[in-house]
């Protein structure tokens, strides 16, 4: 289960694995308050696209668009979130006051994309699985088409 939680309200155990998933510190946390088990700031959205978003809501289709390209060109920085979610769950945290316009709402739903296509996402996405790539090989060895 992937959900999303503001860093300021209180940890719970139904949180599972809590990943802050900002660039920046949120103000005035302190390590113990946020209580994270990780800090995964490349997942977040660009410095030049968070500023230039400014949680301007009339901005927030092109925010949703252009950081979904950031994280399809990223999938080193993301994967390791839905694999934690493959074995419990995750709560993705971020500071924004906004709760319906921020970068976690635009990643839940782009990781819960991911994890509906199962392993075809991964090939859609121009990542061919390694079991594959070497079945391909041996095949082309013995003479087959690949």
């Amino acid at each position: 289960m992937l959900r999303i939680k503001r860093t300021y309200d209180p940890a719970a155990r139904a949180d599972g694995r809590r990943i802050l998933v900002e660039r920046l510190w949120p103000r005035g946390m302190t390590k113990e308050a946020v209580a994270a088990d990780a800090w995964m700031k490349d997942v977040a959205p660009s410095t030049a696209l968070r500023r230039w978003f400014n949680h301007e809501e009339e901005r927030w289709e092109e925010f949703r668009r252009r950081y979904r390209q950031e994280l399809a060109a990223t999938p080193g920085a993301w994967q390791p979130i839905l694999d934690a979610q493959r074995r419990g769950t995750v709560t993705l945290l971020y500071s924004a006051h906004d709760v319906r316009h921020n970068g976690a709402v635009v990643l839940r739903d782009f990781l819960a994309e991911r994890a509906a296509a199962g392993p075809r996402g991964a090939k859609r996405q121009g990542h061919r699985p390694v079991a594959r790539a070497r079945r391909a090989r041996k095949s082309t060895a013995k003479g087959r088409a690949a």
